[in-house]
């Protein structure tokens, strides 16, 4: 592909704005009218705290529906999105930019002085762009935080359900490619599951909504997370019966580590009483889990982040770099995050951290690293 098809091949059409419109739309509705648990997200250091209503899955299920009842009537193309890839990249680009450009004016404004929606500007147009100056601003009643997550992790699946079916019409469906789209499937559904522990994370608790995140959300989740079953449109794997169980392992230990770490740390949260694996938690200084994943390593629900995403790379062979490079970037990241994590636990909890470290001395893989 020449540079001057790519460039043609991004620029924004109508039929990605309508894509793009019709998708926020939609959740925007279901997500306001669909019945769902309404879960009191961390205490702001205001005292106040928002609620959300995890009603994502049944969104989700709903959608899928609707499109299969669309498709089955000729109202819509379940390539639509596949035939349009790199228009819609460049439309949720363009919309990440101008969306953040209105956060930022809207919080200049704001003389709100609550935690939630209190400005905080640096002064610096570039920074607070960029990492946003409210904690979570809202649009008709939502929450645009957890709105942007949850269209990120949607868009992600309904780009590998349109390469899917692309690979149907064109009769290149592989083993490989059900492989991929199965553990994304599984990944992504139970994710909407357990979608309310999304509201005890980092970024929802705490980090600021602006480009960053929004961007992280609405184009880098959807768009390079989907690059292998892209790539396996074109390229053709064959996987033997001990590659196919071995990536099957790898999924699976991935999904144990990353899925029971993270409810540990939520039951943890909202219930430190709670048993670990039948027994009584150990806890630190009142405030560090050490009991479960989280007495083995410090970071262990990274561990399981990266081998789900490997088992995400694994179906297509190891004849190419393109397909890893989500989990090459992960790793990238998460070594980073967790050096970030330990500085910031270490100045907040100062000897407890210290303590914690003492009993527990792998960061993310132990007896390794």
């Amino acid at each position: 592909m020449d540079l001057g098809h790519l460039l043609h091949l991004l620029i924004p059409s109508c039929n990605s704005v309508v894509i793009l419109a019709l998708f926020f739309a939609y959740l925007a509705i279901a997500g306001s009218i669909l019945p769902g648990k309404v879960v009191p997200g961390a205490t702001l250091p205001d005292g106040s705290r928002l609620h959300y209503r995890c009603n994502g899955l049944l969104s989700l299920l709903l959608m899928i529906g609707l499109l299969g009842f669309g498709a089955k009537m000729d109202f819509v193309s379940l390539t639509a999105i596949s035939d349009r890839g790199f228009e819609l990249l460049s439309t949720t680009f363009l919309f990440s930019v101008l969306v953040t450009l209105v956060l930022y004016a809207a919080g200049c404004k704001s003389s709100n002085r609550g935690s939630s929606l209190k400005p905080h500007v640096t002064g610096n147009l570039l920074h607070d762009w960029w990492f946003g100056i409210q904690l979570n601003p809202q649009f008709m009643g939502i929450d645009l935080k957890f709105f942007f997550v949850r269209a990120g992790m949607m868009g992600w699946l309904f780009i590998n359900l349109s390469v899917l079916v692309r690979s149907i019409q064109d009769g290149t469906l592989s083993q490989s490619m059900i492989l991929f789209q199965l553990f994304c499937v599984l990944y992504i559904l139970d994710y909407f599951f357990n979608e309310e522990y999304m509201t005890s994370t980092w970024d929802i608790i705490a980090v600021r909504l602006g480009f960053m995140l929004v961007f992280g959300d609405l184009v880098w989740i959807p768009f390079t997370f989907s690059i292998q079953g892209w790539w396996l449109l074109s390229n053709k794997v064959e996987l033997g019966t001990a590659a196919v169980v071995a990536n099957c392992l790898t999924f699976l230990i991935g999904y144990m580590v990353f899925r029971g770490a993270n409810k540990q740390k939520h039951v943890f949260k909202k219930n430190p009483k709670a048993p670990i694996w039948g027994r009584p938690a150990r806890v630190i200084g009142g405030k560090l889990l050490a009991s479960g994943y989280w007495g083995i390593a410090r970071h262990c629900n990274y561990l399981g982040d990266l081998l789900l995403a490997l088992s995400f790379s694994l179906p297509c062979g190891i004849s190419s770099l393109v397909p890893y490079f989500y989990p090459i970037y992960l790793l990238i990241l998460l070594i980073w995050r967790e050096r970030r994590d330990e500085a910031r636990c270490a100045e907040k909890y100062k000897e407890i951290w210290a303590e914690y470290r003492r009993l527990v001395p792998w960061r993310i893989l132990p007896y390794a690293y």
